[in-house]
């Protein structure tokens, strides 16, 4: 999989590059590209935005400029480009697993009030968001999408990890527990120490079970 990401920000994705991500690169089972968009401003302030047309509050990123960093991508025939926008569909499991099978996703980042719709509307396939809220820029949702989508990558992560977690069959992962046995006074489960493997397999489905009900009920309609 390889993510070509277009940002004013670049130094923001060193924080990705960690741990399962940062493995999954050495492998080469992923590839992380940053495109610094303020290098293609023709401005010699280098600069990318400018008053909205109309009038209100804030910049809007400048069409030429977020179009020739995108252009300078290699071999994007069959990329599919995503907008990162508190105006997009709701990032879900469904739509991190699809995402999964891309071979090279384009992300774009926005910044101040937006980017203006016409390279939106010439370039980008879809916008995502990853909640109800909105936040300074593009950067933090790019990260999110990069870190669920890349745990589905054959080879990050093995299989069984993510068969049995948070939304698989629309459930809630089960509460997890490990040594030492008892901890300030709290012990864990006697059904998790018993041995007994359909016990334990009817005790996590049943605490899936709860925990959709009690914190997302609306996974299970």
């Amino acid at each position: 999989m390889k993510f070509d990401i277009l940002t004013l920000f670049p130094e923001m994705f060193e924080a990705v590059k960690q741990s399962v991500i940062g493995k999954a690169i050495e492998k080469q089972l992923i590839q992380i590209n940053l495109i610094n968009i303020r290098d293609f401003s023709k401005d010699k302030h280098k600069k990318v935005d400018d008053t909205p047309y109309g009038g209100g509050a804030g910049m809007v990123m400048m069409p030429d400029v977020v179009y020739d960093a995108y252009s300078s991508i290699q071999n994007k025939e069959n990329a599919k480009v995503i907008y990162l926008s508190p105006k997009g569909k709701v990032l879900n499991q469904e739509k991190v697993l699809e995402l999964s099978k891309q071979e090279h996703l384009i992300l774009l980042c926005g910044h101040y009030e937006g980017i203006d719709q016409r390279v939106i509307d010439e370039i980008v396939d879809e916008e995502i968001s990853i909640g109800d809220y909105v936040l300074t820029g593009g950067e933090i949702p790019a990260m999110v999408l990069v870190d669920s989508v890349s745990r589905y990558i054959q080879g990050v992560l093995k299989q069984e990890s993510t068969q049995e977690e948070s939304f698989t069959n629309n459930l809630l992962e089960y509460p997890q527990y490990t040594r030492p046995q008892e901890f300030m006074g709290l012990k864990v489960p006697d059904v998790l120490v018993s041995g007994n493997h359909q016990e334990v397999e009817k005790w996590r489905q049943q605490q899936s079970l709860e925990r959709t009900k009690q914190n997302r009920s609306d996974l299970l309609e």
